[in-house]
């Protein structure tokens, strides 16, 4: 997007307009950041279920007889070994082992998958994908502009989903997707999601019947969820939620200037799957990474926010990639990369809050779990 040009809309700007949402430009999109209170719509997932806009993320769709094998040459996971109706977790990394962004791909059947991109990085990831595959018998096709994508988060989700659908959910695993319908629209649902609950992720077509089938879907949903306590819920809330979860961000978390092994996430890095995969040669040299990623707990009421230094003593260990007072937990939270010598559970340190130091303990993530719902 060039400096002079409009933002994109999603095909439910509208429906966020109506709702008195206030909006924010990201990732070249104008999407809704809050629509009352963030505060309200964070316990809304936490207790009942909140309602999300997710359709600036970017999909692509990866086909053919070789589209497995080009997945695997062109990502760190073994796409080819997953099974139909699976999505995995996974990242696009560049020749020297850096992230160039994080996905989580579906295989729809046995020759198509769906790969899903941070909005920021939709083309990036397009442009590799398309790249990577040219020696495979696969094509690469950028579905984004078609694809409409709602996300139902919280302990009521199952609920609304299952009424809004008709769909047996029963046995749709954690990370696993079907075909079902709401009302006369069919939509990809996923049992998948970034806020550390439960929750469904609906793919919509809408290259027949443009907005109206995104529009209808939510609408439904809302209306379903409206006597179960479920909210729209912007951006902002979105990013405390995930931060709770200890799920990285990219552009924070993960960045080209560090490896999967930096933040924890060497086990996505499948060195025993067939054949090659770019980044790989530099990723078996990676060895022990000069910073991790950990948690940080504050206290008070004063937050660590991205940037801010970590200091043990008066000697600078590291810097804050996300924070945020934790709506949930009622004290401050951060991620941040330190040094090796400072990074085990336990450790007192402190972060230069705008000149003046706060007392943090460095934690295990996630912050936050949700409660078993097994009896």
């Amino acid at each position: 997007m060039t400096a002079t040009s409009q933002p994109s809309t999603t095909p439910l700007h509208e429906v966020h307009a109506e709702l008195g949402a206030s909006f924010t430009e990201f990732a070249g999109w104008s999407m809704p950041v809050r629509y009352s209170s963030e505060l309200a719509e964070h316990r809304a997932v936490r207790e009942a279920a909140g309602q999300f806009d997710l359709s600036h993320m970017g999909e692509i769709e990866v086909s053919g007889p070789e589209a497995g094998r080009a997945l695997d040459y062109a990502l760190i996971g073994n796409l080819s070994g997953m099974s139909v109706g699976r999505a995995r977790y996974t990242m696009l990394c560049d020749v020297d082992g850096g992230v160039l962004d994080d996905l989580v791909v579906y295989r729809l059947d046995e020759e198509r998958y769906l790969v899903v991109a941070n909005a920021g990085n939709a083309a990036l990831v397009a442009d590799a994908l398309r790249e990577r595959s040219e020696k495979f018998d696969a094509t690469v096709t950028d579905v984004s502009e078609r694809t409409a994508l709602i996300a139902v988060q919280g302990p009521a989700s199952a609920a609304i989903v299952a009424e809004a659908t008709g769909a047996e959910l029963d046995s749709l695993r954690y990370f696993a997707s079907m075909r079902a319908s709401v009302g006369e629209h069919e939509v990809l649902l996923a049992r998948t999601g970034y806020t550390g609950e439960d929750g469904f992720e609906l793919f919509i077509d809408t290259s027949g019947s443009g907005a109206d089938a995104a529009v209808a879907t939510w609408r439904r949903l809302a209306e379903i969820g409206a006597s179960r306590g479920l909210l729209p819920a912007g951006l902002a809330c979105r990013d405390t939620l995930r931060l709770e979860a200890g799920m990285p961000l990219y552009g924070n978390e993960l960045t080209r200037a560090r490896t999967p092994f930096h933040a924890n996430m060497g086990r996505m890095v499948k060195f025993d799957k067939p054949g090659d995969f770019v980044g790989r040669s530099a990723l078996e040299r990676v060895g022990e990474p000069d910073g991790v990623l950990v948690g940080l707990r504050g206290e008070g009421r004063r937050a660590p926010r991205h940037g801010y230094r970590v200091l043990d003593g008066d000697r600078e260990v590291g810097e804050v990639t996300s924070g945020a007072l934790s709506p949930t937990l009622g004290y401050p939270i951060a991620m941040a990369y330190v040094t090796c010598d400072v990074a085990e559970s336990g450790t007192s340190l402190s972060v230069d809050i705008r000149g003046r130091a706060a007392a943090v303990e460095v934690v295990s993530l996630p912050f936050y779990k949700r409660p078993s719902t097994k009896g």
